[in-house]
Parts: structure tokens; C-alpha cells; sequence
């Protein structure tokens, strides 16, 4: 938001450097985070001055040019050589002296310079006025009046405007400041508090009066929910013209851009007390004023030529004969102001500021109306600023008020009541602050005290600071105000020693995810909002449990997740579209779930892997991504954490085409599997895509927080390999299982190395070729124990699968 220093000082006065404003308003919570300088022509017309042209002749060489003696008020004549034809003796000129710099239409400079044309010296340059940046004319030179004195500087001739804008980074809940009064008044607190009294001064609209009744135009409000104030009044007989340099100065140094007399107005007065107004062509009205809704799929042509689709919670303003304009956002381009207007409709209101802002994100539209509007503006100063503006429009358009002022609220917005506890201000503020200059700091901010008490004080609120609203919001516009630079710290610093456990989630997090960085997985961090219609593509989803947002910014975030797979898809899909196909992610988020008993949210850790293992190499060929190398990603992530000993099984998901869930007994500590093709689909993947989902709460509950040290056994090792028939139904895990509960002592590993079906091979059967480590920690290994221990896991194999040595 940008801020005139000028304007400002209309409200306020103060003498102050802008530094030293500039601080006090960031101490105040308006941070200025620039001040910038504005001069109304650029350059300010450094170094122009009036001449006095004494002599002026042809030029010997050029017909077209000629050769002037010029008095710049200094008793020595200089020579300047000149092309405009209206040039003469005994003008008086501006005059733009050696080193002056100008510039030219597109902003870029140039500097005078001493100089011969055609063999004749030039000490200087005699100005047209686009020159100058004064008017568009290169017709001639300026000529200037004759009273005005050889020497007088450009600049007190053409009253430059110098002005300093401030740019203030104005946080979203502060709708109050975003004007020049609302800027004003909080600038009056911090000044009264640091000893400068000074008043507010607002202009008068007592000298508003009706010249005639000529243009009534009645005004039907049929929901008043979303319009809850609306006046309007006629103006006659004006006309549409550009604005005096005034009124164009102030819009040029806010970044406005100036466009005719009765819109300039209309954003003068927004900026100057934050009050939208919208002015209509009133001869475009047919009928009466109607503030209402219109069927869904109405068609609106705004003030950009852009067709626009109506939903049906648009507040509209309309006449008889259909819509003119998108309330409080956007203009009609039927009923806009043109040069060809005499008479306007000028609307003042306050409307409903989440329905603004639903309309304002439904079509795309951010203006300076919506976004004051959507913020909460000041419900009690509609009809004042209604009567400034229309007092403005006759100074600079003429014209006459041809109505009554129009103005329907059948509801009036109170201020609203709050009780302010002396002790709860001091507690959070940590010092206690003397009454009289918290009574001193409320009144300064128009915040009324209606009773006193020892406990506390009884305020009323005024309406238009929607952002206090509880006791804790006027402790901190007493703490702003005061200043948060005047708390006094206390010098001794106590401290305690905190026993914080060792398993905290966070530092388990930063475990999990330093070992996932290191194996190539990225952390992702996706949006916790999502499209609801996410949950179709699984029937364990259920549309009941869906949180949903009130206020959604779209219908893609309209509802709180429910799974985290989806949002990682989205990553993935997002990715592979931009030629990022090999991919490892992981996150750590929440979903959301609504129950008939209340709101729960989930803790998850999520892994991704999808494309290639490993990059494109000379040396080594490339090899996609695996559920077994996936697995093992998670087998690590486990046992980092201590989490040993837990049982396969296998899962029935309508996400996964394959599935597995570990566990310790009867809790499930993560489900991961190839996500199905069905699902992928949905978001435009077609390569396979393995998918992990950690329940991080029963992770933490299962860790194990001891670590076990066993020594390097002295004694070797022995190998063992088996190559057995069995049926094709035989899973691994079933042989792993059965060997392990048949040697539980010796029996130190086993890994499946071979997995063969086809020829050669009985109908129904398949061979696994299986190694076993078999090692005593106490002595070496016989050939008669080792041989014990491979025809008891042999017979075992026999007796409970029916397998075969192949």
C-alpha cells in the first residue's frame, strides 16, 4: 500500500522528516519498508530557468534555424541556437541551462551540453513543453508570460509538486489503515504517545446540500445480508473531463493512473478514507436500482469486455433490466462512465465482506474495491464519504445534486462491547504499564471507555476494527501503541534444565530422514487440502469422513486429506511431465478424518519410488525400480529405528495390485505395495510407481530405545545351498518360517538366491535355490553337526511343504 506524505499531512499535521515518520509508523506495526520520492514532472525542472530572449536572428548556415542572445537573470547574455519557428526577440522562455538533465517520453535522460550547431556556439536549450514533461506540444516553444523575471527557477512557475510516498507492507488483518485517514490515525496515537498533541482533521461535507430533485433514482435492496448498507444520490448537468493537476498528483504519486474527472474522484476518495465508491452513467439506468443475487449461469459483460458466467451468490447491482455491475468488485461496460456522460448514479455501500471475496476468487478479479471490501471496511462512514465524494465531483466537473440521498440499513453494525482486565495486561505485556496511559492509548485509538473499575476498564469497539475483537487484540494495540521498544528486560536470565525424552518425534524424523536423504530419496511437502473427489479411486475412503473447509479458495482445496498417497501422485505425475521420471520421495504428514465421535488426525510417514534405480552410465546399464529393492528401503527405515522382528502379511488393497504389511503383533507399522494401474491412470502416470504408508504413531510406540552390542564371533562361518521342488503355491516366507522354527540356535541367516520355473520341470512345481548360514559363536563347526542340522531342515522342508531335493 503506498501512502502520500502530502496527503497524509491533510489529515494530520506534522512537521516531521519522513525518516523520522517512517519510523514511527513501522514501531506501530505499518511497516514502511520504502520511501520513495515523487516529483509531479520528472526531474523536478532542476535547472530550468526563465530567459529573456534579446536578440534573435537566422542562422547563417541553416535557414531553418536561428541564433538567440538569451538573458538567464545573471547580467550575462549567453547564446543559444534555436530551431522552433516561433521564436523571437523579447519573449520570455524557459530555458535549460549547461548540465541540466532531461528526459524524453520513455523515461530516458539526456544532459545539456555546451555545443556548436552548424559552427554557431549553443549554451543551452530554449524548451517546448513535451520537452519539459509539461504537455504534449512540439509545435513550438513555450512562451511565458512577460511579468515573470529573467532567472526565476521553472519550477516556482509551474508549481512542481514534490512529494514522498511511503510504502507500507500492510499485514491483511489492518483493513482500518488502508487509506490516508486510516494511515492518519494510528500516526495521531503514535505521536500523541510520545508527547506531540495533535488533531485529526477530517473535511467537511457540511456545505453537501440537494440543488434540485430532478433525478430520483429509488434504490431496491432485496438481501440486505450481503448489502447491508447502500446509499446513492444523482448528480446532473456535469461534465466528463481529465482532472485538475491536484487531484492528478495525488493518484500519480500512489501509482494511479489518472483517467477522467468523475473516476479519478471515485479513487481519490477509496484511497483517502477507504470507502469504495462506484459512479454509473445514469442515463444507462433503467428503472430503478436492485441489490440482488441472479440465477447461475447469468452472462456479464465487466468494464475489461470479458464475458463473465455469474454464480448464483454474486451480489449484483442491477436495474430493471438486468445486471450493471459485480458488487463491490468489478464495473459493467454497458453502464461505465464515458465523455459522452452528463448525470450520474453514485453508489456508496458496505457490503458483506466474505461474499466480496468469494466473487472476487470466482472471477479472477482483484481490485482496489474488493480488496478494502473482502478486509471489512468502516460500516459507519458509507454516507460520509458518499457527500465528499459528491462535493469533489461538483469542484471538478460541475454539476448538480439532483436527489435526496438514498440510503437503506435495516440492520445497523454496532460497535461492539469488550472488558479490559489491568492484570491480564500486565501479565502479557510483563510489565504493568500506568493506568493513565493505557486510558491515554485507548482514547487515542477512538476506542470509547464507558465504565472504570479497579479490576479493569468497559470499552466499546468501534466498528470499523474488525481485527479487535477480543481483550487479547486491545493488549496489543496498547502494546503497539506504547511501544514494544519501551519494555523494559529484565538483566538476570533464569533458566531450567529440561529432561526432554530421548525418543521425541522430531528428532526421530531427523533420523528418518537423514538416512532416506543418504539412500537418494527427496522430501516433499504437499498440501494438506485436496480435491474431495480423491476418494473415489478407493473404497476404503469414505466421502463421510471427508473435512471439509467452509470458505474453500477452489474445489481442488475444498477438503482436508484422507490419504497421502494421492498428493504424492500429484508430486510424481508433476515431475514425469516436466522429464523427471526417475523419482525416490518422502514426506511426513497428517490425513484428516471425521468420525461420528469427533475429528482425528493420522501421523504418516509416506515413500515413493518410481523410474530407474540408477542413472545412465557407460559403465553400468540401467535397471528399473523394484518391489524388492522398495522393500528394502523400508526393512532400513525399521531397523535404524530398533524395530526388529516383525511379520510379513500379505494385503488386500484396492491400491495396491500387490501388496505387504509389516507388523508386530497385532499392530500394522507400514503397508506398502505397487500402487495399481487403475489409480495411476487417474493422474496420467504410466510407469509403475511403489508406494509405502508408515503409521508413524505405532512406529514410535515400537521402537526399541536399548542398543544391544554382541561381540565379532572368533569361529567361521558355514554355507549351505538347497535347491527344492515345490509346489508353485509355496511361498518363501512359508520356507523362512519353517527354518527358522526348526534351528533357532545355529541357524544365523537365509536368503533366496534362485527362483526357477519352466522346462524340465514337474506341471505345478517350481525351484527355489536357498542359502543357509549356519555358525556356533563358541567353536568351529563340525561337517557331522553341519550335516545334522541341513537333513533336519530337509526333512522339515519334506514333512510340511512336500518339497523335494531337485
Amino acid at each position: 500500500m503506498k501512502i502520500s506524505y502530502n496527503w497524509l499531512k491533510q489529515f494530520i499535521k506534522i512537521d516531521w522528516k519522513s525518516e523520522e515518520t517512517s519510523a514511527l509508523l513501522t514501531d506501530l506495526g505499518l511497516e514502511v519498508e520504502i520511501v520513495e520520492k515523487y516529483q509531479s514532472i520528472k526531474g523536478g525542472l532542476e535547472g530550468i530557468v526563465v530567459g529573456h530572449v534579446l536578440t534573435c536572428v537566422p542562422h547563417p548556415d541553416a535557414d531553418r534555424l536561428k541564433v538567440t542572445t538569451v538573458d538567464l537573470g545573471d547580467g550575462i547574455p549567453v547564446q543559444i541556437v534555436c530551431g522552433a519557428t516561433n521564436v523571437d526577440a523579447g519573449q520570455k522562455v524557459p530555458v535549460a541551462t549547461i548540465g541540466t538533465v532531461l528526459y524524453d517520453k520513455e523515461g530516458n535522460s539526456f544532459t545539456i551540453k555546451k555545443g556548436k550547431i552548424r559552427g554557431q556556439e549553443s549554451h543551452g536549450m530554449i524548451c517546448a513543453e513535451d520537452e519539459l514533461g509539461l504537455g504534449e506540444s512540439h509545435d513550438g516553444i513555450m512562451i511565458l508570460e512577460e511579468s515573470i523575471p529573467a532567472g526565476t527557477p521553472a519550477s516556482t512557475v509551474f508549481k512542481i509538486e514534490n512529494d514522498e510516498v511511503f510504502e507500507i507492507g500492510l499485514t491483511p488483518n489492518r483493513a482500518d489503515a488502508m487509506s490516508h485517514l486510516g494511515t492518519a490515525r494510528d500516526l495521531r496515537a503514535g505521536l500523541i504517545q510520545t508527547g506531540v498533541n495533535v488533531e485529526l482533521i477530517t473535511p467537511p461535507v457540511s456545505n453537501f446540500r440537494v440543488d434540485k430533485r430532478t433525478l430520483k433514482i429509488d434504490v431496491d435492496v432485496k438481501n440486505t445480508q450481503l448489502a447491508p448498507r447502500y446509499c446513492g444520490v444523482t448528480i446532473s448537468g456535469l461534465t466528463v473531463k481529465e482532472s485538475p493537476e491536484w487531484l492528478k498528483n495525488r493518484l500519480k504519486a500512489i501509482g494511479i493512473n489518472p483517467k477522467n474527472n468523475i473516476v479519478d474522484v471515485t479513487n481519490y476518495v477509496l484511497h483517502d478514507l477507504g470507502q469504495p465508491l462506484h459512479a454509473f452513467d445514469a442515463a444507462m439506468i433503467n428503472g430503478k436500482i436492485i441489490v440482488q443475487t441472479l440465477p447461475a449461469g447469468t452472462k456479464f459483460t465487466t468494464l475489461d469486455d470479458i464475458e463473465r458466467t455469474l454464480h448464483e451468490e454474486d451480489l449484483m447491482i442491477c436495474d430493471e433490466k438486468g445486471p450493471l455491475c459485480i458488487a463491490g468488485v468489478f464495473g459493467g461496460k454497458k453502464s461505465g462512465v464515458t465523455e459522452r456522460t452528463t448525470s450520474i448514479f453514485l453508489e456508496s455501500a458496505y457490503f458483506n465482506p466474505v461474499s466480496i471475496r468469494k466473487s472476487a476468487k470466482r472471477h479472477q478479479l482483484n481490485t482496489d474495491a474488493s480488496f478494502r471490501f473482502e478486509r471489512g471496511i468502516d460500516p459507519t462512514i458509507t454516507e460520509y464519504a458518499l457527500k465528499r465524494a459528491a462535493l469533489l465531483i461538483q469542484e471538478v466537473a460541475g454539476g448538480e445534486i439532483t436527489s435526496d440521498i438514498v440510503e437503506i440499513y435495516q440492520k445497523k453494525i454496532e460497535d461492539f462491547p469488550v472488558f479490559l482486565n489491568f492484570e491480564n495486561v500486565s501479565r502479557i505485556i510483563g510489565q504493568q504499564l500506568p493506568k493513565d496511559t493505557i486510558k491515554q492509548i485507548l482514547a487515542s485509538l477512538e476506542i470509547k471507555i464507558n465504565s472504570v473499575s479497579d479490576a479493569g476498564l468497559g470499552l466499546t469497539i468501534p466498528a470499523y476494527r474488525v481485527d479487535v475483537q477480543r481483550e487479547i487484540d486491545v493488549i496489543e494495540e496498547i502494546l503497539r501503541v506504547y511501544g514494544y521498544n519501551n519494555i523494559e528486560f529484565s538483566k538476570k536470565l533464569n533458566a531450567t534444565v529440561s529432561n526432554s525424552p530421548r525418543n521425541e518425534d522430531y528428532k526421530i524424523q531427523n533420523i528418518v530422514a537423514s538416512q532416506l536423504n543418504s539412500q537418494g530419496f527427496n522430501e516433499m511437502m504437499a498440501n494438506s487440502l485436496t480435491t474431495a473427489s480423491y476418494i473415489q479411486l478407493s473404497q476404503t475412503l469414505k466421502e463421510d469422513y471427508n473435512v471439509t473447509m467452509l470458505n474453500p479458495l477452489s474445489s481442488d482445496l475444498a477438503t482436508l486429506r484422507q490419504s497421502l498417497l494421492f498428493s504424492g501422485l500429484e508430486a510424481i505425475s508433476y515431475n514425469i511431465n516436466r522429464k523427471n521420471s526417475d523419482l525416490k520421495l518422502f514426506e511426513f504428514g497428517k490425513s484428516y478424518h471425521k468420525f461420528l465421535n469427533g475429528y482425528e488426525e493420522v501421523k504418516h510417514l509416506s515413500l515413493f519410488q518410481t523410474g530407474q534405480r540408477n542413472q545412465e552410465s557407460w559403465t553400468n546399464a540401467q535397471k528399473p525400480s523394484d518391489f524388492f529393492l522398495f522393500k528394502g528401503y523400508i526393512e532400513a527405515v525399521l531397523s535404524r529405528l530398533g524395530i526388529t522382528n516383525t511379520k510379513s502379511v500379505a494385503v488386500n488393497s484396492d491400491v495396491f495390485s500387490e501388496g505387504i504389511a509389516l507388523g508386530q503383533g497385532s499392530a500394522t507399522l507400514v503397508e506398502f505395495g505397487v500402487v495399481k494401474k487403475s489409480v495411476l491412470k487417474h493422474f496420467g502416470i504410466k510407469q509403475e510407481v511403489f508406494y509405502a504408508d508408515f503409521n508413524w504413531a505405532t512406529v514410535l510406540k515400537s521402537m526399541s530405545s536399548k542398543i544391544k552390542f554382541t561381540e565379532i564371533p572368533k569361529y567361521p562361518e558355514v554355507r549351505r545351498d538347497l535347491a527344492l521342488l515345490v509346489d508353485q503355491e509355496v511361498t518363501y516366507d512359508a520356507i523362512y518360517t519353517i527354518a527358522r522354527q526348526t534351528e533357532k540356535s545355529l541357524l544365523k541367516d537365509i536368503n533366496l538366491f534362485d527362483v526357477y520355473e519352466g522346462k524340465n520341470l514337474p506341471e505345478g512345481k517350481k525351484s527355489y535355490a536357498l542359502s543357509f548360514i549356519i555358525q556356533d559363536a563358541t567353536k568351529t563347526l563340525e561337517d557331522a553337526q553341519i550335516d545334522k542340522i541341513m537333513n533336519k531342515l530337509q526333512k522339515s522342508f519334506e514333512t510340511e511343504l512336500g518339497a523335494s531335493l531337485r
